[in-house]
């Protein structure tokens, strides 16, 4: 599945520099509003630590882990609602993804130009979720026009619903608040509002991109932007993107862990955020392990056995028969398949069975 994230924020708050960590597409880097006018896109690997374990009980001929694809959109400025700036391409291209990577500046760098003047990143957020809520208005309203003399003349229990959900949207956007915080019961609501695509629907993080020296415990803007998030539900990651560049130099892992171990970093904050835009989109990885290949796999959390299959092929969902399944921890812990068998530790499972992350599995089916 072709997963995206986008990466959002002002013109120079660091989002071209972290693209460039993630991916090994070059995206440019100036000390310019605008210097990304077509989208980067990067197919970055996301990090899995079992893929290692497995391949070294396996020894495959290969080793494939799942990806997700990161977008580098042009900065947003005021009124890019309304076509300022890059405004248009902007949110064209951000409708496309599936998540959102917002990127605010917390550092302090007199060399570096801050669109607005000053290091704020609490009114930077603010900046790009007004441009959003009011394409999101604009969207809401016009819908609701089509659908409100029908609901509310006519029995169309369709165009009811419509007009509900429209409603609701539309009461939370003229409050400044993001259409994600509003919930809603029923399946036919719930696909009708993902179906409006809107901007603010999307899953968010708010990437704080700090000086290197606040790179492990944050300082005072992360403290700001998490007090002004508390209510969205949505997480907080620190990364430093001028460290993260200098490990992305170092040819060897081992050189890069001794770096991060020098900083007081257990992982790179790279690492993180990919596994945070993983999690962010609702994602878990199943395995597929044995002398040819081992990989990952990914589905929707709470997918079931057929569903997954139809991740691998689609005649492996039409045909389901059955799954073969081995947990991680079994396999590891007793040295691959054969032992698993014998020792009573893999289960077959039907279609009922909900997938849980990091299962290896294999499945039978017959098309």
């Amino acid at each position: 599945m072709a997963l995206q994230c986008g990466i959002v924020g002002l013109p120079n708050v660091g989002k071209s520099t972290l693209f460039n960590c993630l991916s090994n597409a070059k995206a440019q880097s100036a000390n310019f509003p605008f210097c990304t006018i077509e989208p980067n896109v990067g197919v970055i690997t996301v990090p899995d630590e079992r893929l290692n374990r497995l391949a070294e009980i396996c020894n495959p001929q290969r080793v494939i882990p799942t990806t997700v694809e990161i977008v580098d959109i042009a900065g947003l400025v005021k009124g890019a609602s309304k076509g300022e700036g890059l405004g248009n391409k902007f949110l064209a291209n951000i409708r496309e993804t599936d998540a959102i990577l917002h990127v605010l500046r917390c550092f302090d760098d007199d060399n570096i130009t801050h669109v607005d003047g000053s290091v704020n990143p609490v009114r930077d957020k603010e900046i790009i979720d007004y441009e959003l809520q009011l394409k999101d208005l604009e969207t809401v309203s016009s819908r609701i026009d089509k659908v409100q003399k029908q609901a509310q003349t006519g029995g169309d229990k369709t165009a009811k619903m419509q007009y509900e959900v429209l409603r609701q949207y539309k009461e939370a956007l003229e409050q400044g608040k993001a259409a994600r915080t509003v919930a809603f019961e029923t399946k036919d609501e719930q696909k009708f509002a993902r179906d409006l695509f809107l901007l603010t629907n999307k899953p968010v993080l708010y990437v704080c991109n700090v000086d290197d020296d606040s790179a492990v415990s944050g300082n005072k803007y992360v403290e700001q932007v998490r007090e002004a998030v508390k209510e969205e539900n949505a997480e907080v990651l620190i990364i430093a993107a001028r460290t993260e560049s200098e490990i992305a130099e170092f040819d060897t892992y081992e050189e890069r862990q001794m770096f991060l171990n020098e900083i007081g970093l257990e992982e790179s904050g790279v690492n993180r955020l990919i596994k945070k835009a993983y999690s962010l989109l609702n994602l878990e990885t199943f395995l597929t392990a044995g002398s040819d290949e081992v990989r990952a796999w990914t589905y929707h959390k709470g997918a079931k056995a057929p569903q997954c299959a139809g991740v691998i092929h689609t005649d492996f969902e039409k045909g389901f028969i059955r799954a073969e399944v081995i947990k991680y921890e079994d396999y590891v812990a007793l040295g691959g398949e054969a032992a698993c068998r014998e020792a009573g530790k893999l289960s077959v499972e039907g279609k009922d069975y909900v997938v849980q992350d990091g299962d290896i599995m294999h499945f039978r089916f017959n098309v």
